[in-house]
């Protein structure tokens, strides 16, 4: 059984920066589908960023121009890139691999 761990959350004042990490245990190449989600509390959960192998990135409406997403095959980790962050990014940020899904990183924005 494989599964996927998520890094790199925390506190961070409004319009500030945050890096999140998604380690899958097994080779990022066999993976058909990455993304990350969010869920904020009394909200669903929501795709934030993802994509499909073969197929281009997708971006939550609320996060594109701000947040990329970015891949870096040869530690097999998937980034989420957080700019400009406001306070309703403040959630739960989740990585899924294929069916797959991690424990969930906490983000808060907030001065």
């Amino acid at each position: 059984q494989w599964h996927v761990a998520e890094s790199g959350g925390g506190l961070v004042q409004p319009g500030g920066s945050l890096k999140l990490s998604c380690a899958p245990s097994r080779s990022i190449f066999s993976i058909f589908a990455m993304g990350w989600y969010r869920q904020a509390p009394g909200k669903q959960r929501e795709l934030v960023a993802g994509y499909v192998s073969g197929g281009k990135t997708t971006y939550a409406d609320s996060v594109r121009g701000r947040w990329t997403l970015d891949r870096d095959n040869t530690k097999n980790l998937l980034y989420l890139l957080m700019d400009n962050l406001k306070p309703e990014g403040t959630a739960v940020y989740y990585c899924r691999a294929d069916d797959e899904w991690g424990q969930g990183t906490q983000v808060t924005v907030s001065s």
